[in-house]
């Protein structure tokens, strides 16, 4: 669905064409009903005999139904106005709701064709060095280990949008086990720094900590996590992780000295496909995903993620676990 802005006014001006055009129909057919029920009302008026013994009481009568089809009138009028506002507002919902997801999913395609180009393009010219030229050894292996950092990071890709994929179409079954979140977070932070060996991290991770979980999906949580921070964290500041038992909970925190994220935007980071800031203009790689990802792997978890700021500066993602009934 590719939302053009002159197919979008023409859409909104049928919108509210129509909606005016319904609204005036139901006014003109209030009034006539209205102005019908005026004359009968009349006609039977005008047919009474005022030397009548009962013309007093004919009379009330006739005013008496007049009042009763005007409160009819009102009261149908009224249902049909909210059924036709209800379905406005539900249609202007939905029909903005598509909207959205239609440009998001069209920046998605934007975000993800540059990412996987890059990790494409990188492993080409690598193995194309490789194959063309002799290298010394230590060359060699460094391209190598580049390609394979490239490669990690095209799985991991990969493994975003299939995991997504399977979400919306409802066939993932987790598999929950005992799984070691200290061994799995410090595994993660150390594939972490082999693929940035220039970035920094402040660790504080509790040993030992276990919960109930699927292990595959805690990597890619972990995995998305430290990504998040390190697009956003300049070189030169460190990333935190803190990992400790917080009273009758598990706490995970992923702290960074980025660049922060709006009050406003705090809530729409964990939407998919949702990116802060214009896509023409962003230079922070992404596809979207990841915090999408995060936040559906804690509800599989029956865990919590949130966001607060990081005084002075950056951002505080906090997850918390519940503590397995067997190790409490």
């Amino acid at each position: 669905m590719n939302v053009k802005p002159q197919k979008l006014t023409i859409v909104t001006f049928v919108y509210w064409f129509l909606l005016l055009y319904m609204l005036a129909a139901l006014t003109w057919w209030f009034i006539a009903l209205n102005n019908q029920n005026k004359n009968i009302s009349t006609i039977k008026k005008n047919e009474l005999v005022v030397t009548d013994a009962q013309y007093a009481k004919k009379l009330q009568q006739i005013e008496a139904s007049a009042n009763r089809k005007i409160a009819q009138y009102i009261g149908e009028g009224i249902t049909f106005l909210a059924l036709i506002l209800i379905g406005a507002i539900y249609v202007f919902r939905a029909t903005r709701r598509q909207i959205i997801l239609a440009k998001q999913q069209q920046n998605f395609m934007m975000a993800i064709t540059h990412e996987l180009k890059t990790p494409i393009a990188v492993t080409q010219l690598n193995l194309q060095t490789l194959q063309k030229r002799k290298l010394a050894e230590d060359q060699q292996q460094k391209l190598i280990a580049n390609t394979l950092q490239e490669a990690n990071r095209l799985n991991s890709l990969c493994n975003n949008i299939l995991f997504a994929a399977q979400l919306d179409a409802g066939k993932y079954t987790a598999y929950l086990q005992a799984v070691n979140m200290s061994t799995l977070v410090v595994n993660a932070i150390v594939e972490c720094k082999n693929r940035h060996t220039n970035r920094i991290f402040e660790l504080n991770i509790a040993a030992n900590i276990i919960i109930t979980g699927d292990e595959f999906l805690l990597q890619m949580l972990m995995n998305n996590l430290l990504e998040n921070a390190i697009k956003y964290t300049p070189k030169e500041k460190p990333i935190k992780v803190f990992l400790h038992v917080n009273l009758k909970t598990i706490q995970l925190q992923v702290i960074d000295e980025g660049i922060g994220i709006p009050n406003n935007e705090k809530k729409k980071i964990f939407d998919k496909f949702y990116r802060i800031g214009d896509e023409n203009t962003r230079r922070a790689q992404g596809s979207g995903l990841g915090l999408y990802l995060c936040k559906k792997i804690c509800e599989y978890h029956q865990a919590t993620i949130s966001v607060a700021d990081n005084l002075p500066q950056g951002s505080n993602f906090t997850l918390l676990f519940n503590i397995p009934n067997e190790s409490q």
